[in-house]
């Protein structure tokens, strides 16, 4: 499937909607189409082939109006307005958005500041696809710091102001794991009881597989990307990888990823490659996925330790570590 990016709010609700394909394959229904620049799939059964084509055609009609709404790339987005009124004045928000920046405020501040949805003039110093790779100057990432901060926001009922001139938001943190809730949300309440939401390998699941007792997820071998090192049984969890291993250049020797550490400006440097985090919710888990990368194992781990119902499992340059109840979701 080939992505492309939206160019506006519109564009992106008709790409999505062109891009879904619908099998079934005996009681196991298949749903796959591109949403927020990835592959997205839904895989459900035990329900009646009426439901089915309702709960399908709902989910890629939110899904569209949730990447017009929210993503940074399209101009006349709710996030491309907001950004685009830094300094300037206020932006009317609805009660779903307000929930969803409470939701980054709590966030923000469970993860000690390495989670900041104002990030954005940060991540755009750094390209990892440019060729050559080049290293952004100390200085544009000092200036680039003094407008980055989530405690700048000033938020209200219905609006939301940010202070100053540059600043951005960006919720790719979060973005594909919160939309994968929501869609598991919206299976819940049609009773869909045995169902997967994968949005670009952040996946929530419930019930079973067909003819299993579980659903079995892959992880991520960051040694040997595109394979798995193991797996782990799941059934109303959900499990979030991520790491430096796919996207990073390399400058002097050093390797540089993606993943930005808001406190300092430059990409996350430490005994990290990836992490794997399972939680309740996906969202819960790509957050503290990520977290880890930037806070390095040790403290990566004790923040999961903190999270009730966390578990994860961190791959180095020469060990895999474990939470205390990571084991628990590998079959004997």
């Amino acid at each position: 499937m080939v992505m492309t990016s939206p160019r506006s709010a519109q564009d992106a609700i008709e790409r999505v909607r062109q891009s879904a394909h619908a099998t079934v394959d005996k009681d196991l229904h298949r749903l796959e189409f591109c949403a927020m620049s990835t592959l997205c799939r839904v895989n459900f059964h035990g329900v009646a082939a009426s439901i089915a084509r309702d709960f399908q055609r709902d989910v890629v009609t939110w899904v569209g109006q949730f990447e017009a709404r929210y993503s940074r790339f399209i101009s006349d987005s709710l996030i491309g307005r907001i950004n685009a009124a830094a300094g300037e004045h206020w932006v009317e928000t609805d009660p779903d958005t307000d929930r969803l920046f409470a939701l980054c405020h709590e966030l923000f501040f469970f993860t000690r500041g390495s989670f900041d949805p104002t990030a954005l003039p940060l991540m755009k110093l750094w390209n990892w696809k440019a060729q050559p790779s080049t290293l952004p100057s100390d200085e544009s990432i000092r200036t680039a710091l003094e407008i980055v901060g989530w405690k700048k926001v000033q938020r209200r009922p219905g609006g939301i102001f940010l202070p100053e001139r540059g600043m951005a938001l960006d919720l790719g943190g979060i973005g594909k794991e919160y939309a994968v809730d929501c869609v598991m949300n919206m299976a819940m309440e049609r009773g869909i009881q045995n169902v997967l939401v994968d949005f670009g390998h952040d996946v929530r699941v419930r019930g079973h597989a067909p003819e299993k007792k579980f659903w079995w997820i892959g992880l991520d071998d960051a040694a040997a990307p595109g394979k798995c090192w193991g797996g782990v049984a799941l059934t109303d969890h959900a499990v979030a990888t991520s790491g430096d291993y796919l996207r990073n250049f390399v400058v002097n020797g050093r390797r540089y990823g993606h993943i930005i550490d808001p406190r300092t400006g430059y990409p996350a440097f430490n005994d990290c490659r990836a992490a794997s985090v399972i939680a309740p919710s996906c969202t819960i888990a790509g957050l503290l996925s990520t977290s880890i990368c930037i806070l390095g194992a040790r403290d990566g781990l004790q923040l999961v330790e903190l999270h009730p119902g966390a578990a994860g499992a961190i791959l180095t340059e020469t060990t895999k570590l474990y939470s205390s109840k990571f084991h628990e979701y590998i079959p004997a």
